[in-house]
């Protein structure tokens, strides 16, 4: 028997069960982030989510067992991923604060790129749930607040030293900062190939800091 009969006669090796399971955790968290950017979380189900993922109902009641946990989770790693790296940039006091909003916007700029679908669930969750009580209306709150805090110190640190206007407070600064950043995100995603990100991110600064 030669050697390449030998190895096809071997049974495939099985994963481990850990493996397997985090496989599926992934599966379907994938999936479910992309049914909710483009069809909404309340417009979305497990049966689509499961169905998404290639794999059953039971898996993502074994998982998570309800469809609000799975938004939570989504939530949880974007605050990690998405979130917390450009609060590190915002609170980096050894910049001048139009630095760090110049880092702030062209980090933001490359996840659009490397981490689009977690910005797009941030920005429509914060949309589709505004106002709303509850688990996941709360923690949109929290993860937009975790922004517009370090945002708001940093203004408020410009208008100190003369570099932001001070006829405008720095809450409603923030907020029109946090405005134009999701703004432009998402007309680059409603136009598709028709913008360059690159482009689109420095005319945000343009217009940001001329502004400010």
């Amino acid at each position: 028997m030669s050697i390449k009969t030998k190895e096809a006669a071997l049974p495939l090796r099985r994963k481990p069960r850990r493996e397997q399971r985090d496989e599926t955790f992934e599966k379907l968290l994938v999936a479910a982030r992309s049914l909710f950017v483009s069809r909404g979380y309340k417009a979305s189900t497990l049966e689509q989510i499961s169905a998404f993922a290639g794999l059953t109902k039971g898996a993502v009641y074994f998982h998570f067992g309800a469809k609000e946990a799975v938004l939570l989770e989504l939530f949880r790693r974007a605050e990690k991923d998405v979130i917390q790296p450009v609060v590190v940039i915002l609170l980096r006091e050894e910049l001048s604060p139009a630095e760090r909003l110049i880092r702030f916007t062209r980090v933001h700029g490359e996840m659009g790129v490397t981490r689009r679908e977690d910005l797009l669930l941030l920005i429509l969750m914060s949309i589709e749930f505004a106002g709303q009580s509850g688990p996941i209306g709360e923690y949109v709150k929290r993860l937009y607040s975790i922004l517009y805090a370090p945002l708001e110190y940093l203004i408020s640190q410009g208008q100190a030293s003369g570099q932001i206007r001070r006829d405008v407070p720095s809450t409603e600064l923030a907020s029109v900062i946090v405005s134009m950043h999701d703004g432009a995100f998402l007309e680059w995603y409603r136009r598709g190939g028709e913008l360059d990100g690159r482009y689109l991110v420095e005319a945000v600064l343009s217009v940001l800091l001329h502004g400010l």
